[in-house]
């Protein structure tokens, strides 16, 4: 079944337009809540979301939604991906309910939905969810006596605070680091700073004044320019940027160069693998991750399992081959011995044990590999438009592309799940190639897309 709705990480799009729109929230809620609905025990959905203007819109919908279906229903409000995957488990919730278009800007907004066990859920379980939201599921809503309730839970960010600091060795502090942490106006912006201060470290925050309308603006893991001048200015240790829902994380040295979600997974893995605690031989990255990162784990006897872009296809390459490390070049990082799905907070804390176990500077420990050459560039296209990959110039470039970089790169061209771009990325030894063939697909792609 073709998906309409669900791409590589829920239902994403402008808000207030299909199909992030109060009437699809609606809906998508009452196929959800009939799907999970099972046994003659009270139902429970857990509901998070980031800073966004139209979070209210959505949170409301979806409310209804699920109490019209017998389904109480407990509000979190702002609160970071990973923690209402970790509130759904330890809650017992059928359902949890994430409001966020992560690292998008403002005018998006999305909806991720955690079964049970808290984990994203399977593209089948969402085909099914699809096909429930194409019928008409009025017969289901459950009789006027036996509506949901809703409520808050106003403890709930504490409750996270103390799930993040538990993955902090014991023993250790954070004391004599100074830390700035960028927490994109989003849904991290009161729990990150308090970790970090918590656990002894000085911080500097920053964009962590949410106004519904600045999340993700010029700051956060995409936008790194300002936390690389303020870890410089306030000669920090270490620069942490989250992005607007906090399951992605982005480092900068203490020299303000950035490091990427690659070279944190490589630090994390050289550690764990020296330590013993590194679960089945290997680690699980994205057919992004750069191949410097492949060939390092390589020379540690590590394995690499690549897997389709997005995260939930990492975990569940995770837990097919017994794996506790996995992410995205993107910083993504997802920590199984501690949480489901990525948890930029917590991948942080782990980078910041290493650093303070091994005594090394951050520009020293975060570049354990020379990455090759890569180059991404996207495409916007119109809803109006041919699909460009679909264009017989546009498959002629790739044609050339894979040509020119055979036995010496690779080449790698996708339509985002989230957003209407098509991304172009290549990779390999020769610089100029890599740029060269990157522009001349991107001229294509650029123009059939008009």
């Amino acid at each position: 079944m073709t998906r309409k709705f669900f791409g590589t990480d829920g239902v994403r799009g402008l808000a207030n337009a299909e199909p992030i729109t109060a009437m699809t929230a609606l809906k998508l809620a009452l196929a959800a809540g009939a799907h999970f609905r099972r046994g003659r025990h009270r139902h429970r959905v857990i509901i998070g979301k980031d800073t966004r203007l139209s979070g209210y819109m959505l949170e409301t919908a979806l409310t209804s939604g699920f109490l019209s279906m017998g389904m109480d229903v407990m509000l979190l409000g702002p609160l970071p991906t990973p923690a209402v995957a970790m509130l759904t488990r330890s809650m017992r919730a059928d359902i949890g309910v994430m409001i966020s278009a992560s690292h998008n800007p403002y005018e998006d907004n999305g909806i991720k939905l955690f079964g049970p066990d808290g984990y994203k859920l399977s593209d089948e379980i969402e085909a099914e969810i699809e096909a429930r939201m194409a019928a008409d599921e009025v017969q289901n809503l459950a009789p006027s006596a036996q509506l949901g309730r809703a409520k808050r839970i106003d403890d709930a960010p504490g409750r996270y605070m103390e799930f993040v600091k538990a993955s902090f060795p014991k023993g250790l502090s954070l004391e004599g680091l100074k830390v700035v942490i960028d927490c994109a106006h989003g849904a991290a912006y009161k729990v990150a700073p308090t970790v970090l201060w918590e656990l002894g470290a000085e911080v500097v925050a920053i964009a962590n004044e949410p106004n519904g309308t600045n999340i993700n603006a010029g700051c956060g893991a995409v936008h790194t320019e300002k936390l690389c001048q303020t870890v410089i200015r306030e000669k920090a240790d270490l620069g942490i940027a989250l992005d607007g829902d906090a399951d992605r994380v982005i480092v900068a040295d203490e020299t303000g160069a950035v490091i990427d979600g690659d070279q944190l997974m490589a630090l994390i893995a050289a550690d764990w693998r020296a330590t013993e605690r590194l679960a089945g031989g290997g680690i699980a990255a994205t057919v992004m991750s750069n191949l410097g990162l492949e060939r390092y784990l390589q020379g540690l006897g590590i394995a690499l399992y690549r897997t389709p872009v997005g995260d939930r296809y990492v975990v569940e390459a995770m837990r097919r081959f017994g794996l506790n490390l996995g992410g995205e070049q993107s910083g993504h990082i997802v920590l199984s011995d501690f949480a489901t799905t990525g948890d930029g907070l917590i991948a942080a804390l782990q980078v910041l044990a290493v650093l303070r176990k091994s005594g090394r500077a951050a520009s020293e420990a975060g570049r354990a590999f020379a990455p090759l050459p890569q180059m991404l560039k996207n495409v916007r296209f119109g809803a109006g438009t041919q699909p460009p990959l679909d264009q017989q110039s546009v498959k002629a470039a790739i044609a050339a592309g894979e040509a020119a970089l055979d036995g010496c790169g690779r080449l790698l061209i996708r339509k985002s799940g989230t957003e209407p771009l098509i991304r172009v990325m290549a990779e390999g030894e020769d610089e100029a190639l890599v740029a060269r063939v990157v522009d001349d697909i991107v001229a294509a792609v650029e123009a059939v897309a008009r």
